[in-house]
């Protein structure tokens, strides 16, 4: 596996490959697979997201009856066609409530890279394809480019809202889903690697604070705007603004405030909006109701 995405872009360079293939590669390697394995299993995990989304039920909540309902509210007020972002952002939105609510109400679990994220990519890059009308095998690629960012992520640091906060997990997720939305709109190695910066720049110190210890409040709603940062992170890389510090640095940067993370705030439960007088109502009514 990859220690920097600055290893990544000099095998890209040397060997005159895209992002994608030099982490297929890696992949085969790694697993002792051959490509078309490593493809297939790739394959089935984009139709594991995408099953996710179309197979949300409006009508299920999860055991805590925190979570549920609300991606239906999101998709009614988009189709009223007087929102403030438009359509695009709104279809993304709705996607990323989708997969999170689904997962906490256990339904299919599309942990990517956590379940606690697992709206980000899928939102980003359903809505994409949905947009931009690309195949399948488009959107596989840019799988391989999402897992790349994600290997570098946690051998560097970590996915882990336990041991680095939310930053590293819905974070983490923005990033992969804003390097691979930038491979999907042809952008070069480069503005991969720059995209996934500028992301995690943005949510450096997000803490883990879930409410009763559960994945679900503040967790389904951070997806969201995961999934916006991951957006705007990606549009501005096209654009051509470059992030000022290098990507690799940015990622160890995540480390070192995620070590300066207090314990309260790292999915214990203990702080922030856990710690609120409404979240410990929340938490000891679901104690009494076990």
């Amino acid at each position: 596996m990859f220690q920097s995405l600055e290893e990544i872009l000099q095998t890209c360079s040397r060997e005159k490959k895209l992002f994608w293939e030099v982490v297929l590669e890696d992949d085969c390697k790694e697993e002792g697979i051959t490509r078309e394995e490593s493809l297939e299993k790739m394959n089935q995990t984009w139709k594991a997201m995408a099953d996710s989304d179309r197979a949300y039920d409006p009508g299920l909540l999860s055991a805590s009856g925190l979570s549920g309902g609300d991606a239906a509210k999101m998709d009614a007020w988009r189709k009223k066609g007087t929102t403030i972002c438009g359509d695009f952002l709104n279809r993304m939105m709705v996607r990323a409530l989708r997969v999170a609510e689904s997962n906490a109400c256990m339904k299919r679990i599309v942990a990517a890279p956590t379940a606690g994220a697992c709206g980000v990519i899928p939102a980003v890059l359903l809505t994409i394809q949905e947009e931009k009308k690309l195949e399948d095998s488009s959107m596989v690629r840019a799988l391989y480019v999402a897992g790349g960012i994600g290997g570098v992520i946690a051998g560097r640091f970590c996915i882990s809202g336990a041991e680095g906060g939310c930053q590293a997990e819905i974070g983490s997720a923005a990033a992969m889903a804003s390097g691979a939305a930038v491979y999907l709109m042809g952008g070069t190695n480069e503005e991969i690697a720059n995209a996934c910066a500028l992301t995690i720049s943005s949510m450096l110190g997000l803490v883990c604070d879930p409410v009763a210890g559960l994945v679900e409040v503040p967790c389904v709603k951070r997806n969201v705007t995961g999934t916006m940062n991951a957006v705007a992170a990606a549009e501005m890389t096209l654009a051509g603004i470059q992030t000022r510090i290098p990507p690799d640095e940015v990622i160890d940067a995540m480390k070192s405030v995620g070590r300066s993370i207090v314990p309260e705030l790292r999915e214990t439960g203990l702080g922030g909006l856990a710690a609120t007088q409404t979240g410990q109502k929340i938490r000891e009514a679901l104690e009494r109701e076990q």
